[in-house]
């Protein structure tokens, strides 16, 4: 089984990782290509690009500056630990036992527009590059283009067709997936809670139960589409009413 989730633009790069294990990115030499396009913008080039404060902007104008393609804990963090937001709150790696966390490092994987794919304990250094950013570069006019099969093929060397892919990703990052060619049974849970009445996708909730159920499929072993429905974390509960095979929607009553 492959899970998939998004990155989050908060980062905790200060704190230490409750392990000194790590590994490298396997894409590092298409992330130095993105890196070589970003050191040429300016501070007003990314605010504008990326529609953020000129504050944030000359964060991360520095940050491409000072990013060395040789990562090491000094200036670098698995980025498991790294990444902050509602996914990582639901996720909580700071608890995950030594097993789980080895049980991530084979099955987790966490899409992204400068490094393609992160493992758990992939080092990565700072950065904001989000999958949808309109960034001309030498294979298009942004960064699915970029990527094109890349992500695909990397995550289809981990995969047989028999192997079970959950999509806990958002879409922005996983239309830098390509679907048809991805080896594996695609699966897609969706989270809606009850609210005004109905039912719907909150999506401050939906990202956190995103990392919940990735967390409930590591520490429980799932290996099966059956075994997802066995989701019970935080309230909510399996809809069999609601669900197809493909995509299985979790509900949770008014909070």
């Amino acid at each position: 089984m492959l899970i998939l989730v998004s990155p989050a633009k908060t980062l905790d790069m200060e704190n230490s990782a409750t392990t000194t294990e790590f590994t490298q990115p396997v894409l590092l030499e298409q992330s130095a290509e993105l890196i070589k396009v970003c050191k040429e913008l300016t501070p007003a080039d990314i605010a504008s690009l990326m529609k953020v404060s000129d504050k944030i902007a000359g964060l991360n104008a520095a940050r491409f500056a000072e990013w060395q393609p040789e990562f090491n804990l000094k200036n670098a963090k698995q980025a498991l630990f790294a990444f902050r937001g509602d996914v990582y709150t639901g996720l909580d790696a700071d608890s995950l036992s030594a097993d789980s966390l080895q049980k991530a490092q084979s099955c987790l994987r966490m899409l992204s527009g400068l490094y393609g794919v992160l493992k758990p304990l992939d080092l990565m250094q700072a950065y904001r590059l989000e999958m949808g950013t309109k960034l001309s570069n030498a294979r298009g006019s942004n960064l699915y283009q970029f990527w094109g099969d890349i992500i695909t093929e990397k995550l289809n060397q981990e995969l047989t067709d028999d192997d079970l892919v959950v999509n806990l990703a958002s879409n922005e990052y996983f239309k830098a997936v390509k679907p048809k060619l991805l080896k594996g049974e695609l699966i897609t849970p969706e989270f809606k809670d009850f609210k005004s009445g109905k039912y719907k996708v909150i999506s401050f909730y939906a990202k956190k139960a995103r990392g919940m159920m990735a967390r409930f499929i590591i520490e429980n072993d799932i290996k099966t589409r059956d075994q997802l429905e066995t989701f019970d974390v935080a309230g909510y509960y399996y809809s069999k009413e609601q669900s197809t095979y493909a995509k299985p929607v979790f509900l949770r009553e008014e909070q």
